[in-house]
């Protein structure tokens, strides 16, 4: 089926969120949880698939959302509808600082994979899927894991992305980045998973032991604070406690 053309505005700096404006009768699916505000003509409902098969039968629709579950995502896509007349408008936050990325699906030959927790939106008649990477390295070894996220269709989708996101072309090229700093890349893209150069490097580099190494001729997207990266800068156990707001006399007097 196609997909609902929507109209869109993304508001915010660090923390972002994308506000949707439909047309009467058009719907927007997007993830459990992340509804930040809808006006009073939109209605949403709560479904098992993402409704791109009007007659997907129920075993269809549980192995969808099995995929989806095998991701780390909710069992549920929530669908959103303009039940009124003129303008509806609904928003969806952004789970983590960080930036939202409008992808238009026909500008990428109607495919794209993406980390596994990075779906925010979509347009009605977008397929959210699961791709399996056939690389075991990847598989046991990259930040995205074994499971992608696929979205087809001919709409746009809304993905998230922690920190900035840096936009690459590859034309033949290879380019080796940080396993958990891949976001999205079009399905041309040979994904794969390398050493981190020599042992000495591995183990005393900082930039972990293996790194993805992206092949082929086609777009990637790279975010440059991965949520990971965040809860570890946060953590309280990490290796920013207790930088910046305390001295060594502070700590002479907490003994």
């Amino acid at each position: 089926m196609r997909s609902h053309e929507i109209d869109y505005r993304i508001v915010g700096g660090d923390l972002q969120f994308v506000e949707v404006e439909l047309d009467p009768g058009e719907t927007v699916i997007a993830e459990a949880g992340a509804m930040m505000y809808m006006e009073e003509s939109v209605s949403f409902e709560t479904h098992m698939g993402d409704g791109s098969q009007a007659n997907q039968s129920v075993l269809g629709k549980l192995l969808s959302a099995g995929g989806r579950l095998l991701t780390g995502e909710s069992l549920f896509l929530t669908h959103f509808t303009h039940r009124g007349l003129g303008k509806g408008h609904v928003a969806f936050a952004a789970p983590y600082p960080g930036t939202i990325l409008p992808i238009d699906l026909p500008n990428h030959g109607g495919s794209i994979l993406a980390q596994k927790d990075a779906f925010l939106c979509a347009a009605y008649g977008t397929k959210v899927g699961v791709a399996l990477n056939r690389k075991l390295g990847a598989g046991f070894f990259g930040g995205e894991g074994f499971i992608l996220q696929r979205f087809d269709g001919d709409g746009k989708v809304f993905v998230h992305a922690g920190g900035t996101v840096v936009e690459r072309q590859l034309n033949n090229e290879t380019l080796r980045v940080d396993t958990g700093c891949i976001v999205a890349l079009e399905p041309s893209i040979d994904f794969s998973i390398e050493a981190a150069g020599g042992l000495r490097s591995m183990i005393f580099g900082g930039e972990g032991i293996f790194l993805a190494t992206l092949r082929g001729t086609g777009k990637v997207w790279l975010q440059s604070m991965p949520v990971s990266k965040l809860i570890k800068a946060l953590s309280p156990v990490g290796k920013n406690q207790g930088t910046g707001d305390r001295s060594i006399l502070g700590e002479l007097f907490e003994r």
